[in-house]
């Protein structure tokens, strides 16, 4: 019995969801008319004190950033476009729906499973402007999301220094773009 019970508890952190942000795939897609637009899609998974703080009507702000560089060896590098998009996710008490809102546009959902399920596919318009790019080079695409601490009311953001459970992003997910 005790073997047993110390083969679970061996066993159980492997199960464990882990918390925090992951880039699954990402894509620079060539539109009409010369255009270019981000397609990636995020694991998002909230800490237990995002989603408990999140249920108590405090809003999180996250930035999906991306950034398109030349490299150059002869030079530093040179920044051909850089975009940055933000979600705010937050909790209606009143109609216990959750509120995706990018830009100006806003949803509800009724579980923060189906909210975190939009958040999770981006999709970026013309982030590139029309003959930027060069045939003859080749260009490193990175993309990330983050939490974005600064925008947590003051006693959270002091929590959030140096906290695992505060600061929930992405690294960099880095690919080479050839048009």
């Amino acid at each position: 019995m005790l073997l047993a019970a110390a083969w679970l508890a061996l066993a159980a952190p492997a199960s464990v969801r882990a918390d925090g942000i992951d880039v699954r795939s990402a894509a620079l897609v060539a539109g009409e008319d010369g255009q270019y637009f981000l397609e990636a899609t995020f694991d998002i998974a909230l800490t237990t004190a995002l989603e408990d703080s999140l249920n108590k009507g405090i809003p999180l702000h996250f930035v999906v950033e991306f950034e398109l560089i030349r490299p150059r060896w002869y030079w530093l590098n040179e920044k051909i476009a850089t975009h940055q998009s933000r979600y705010r996710l937050s909790f209606n008490a009143l109609t216990r729906q959750y509120r995706v809102g990018v830009g100006t546009l806003f949803q509800n959902f009724p579980t923060l499973a189906d909210a975190l399920e939009f958040m999770r596919r981006v999709r970026l318009h013309e982030i590139i402007e029309p003959g930027a790019l060069r045939k003859d080079a080749a260009y490193t695409a990175a993309v990330r999301m983050r939490l974005d601490t600064a925008q947590l009311p003051r006693p959270f953001q002091l929590s959030a220094i140096g906290s695992r459970d505060w600061n929930i992003y992405s690294e960099w997910h880095r690919w080479t773009v050839t048009p």
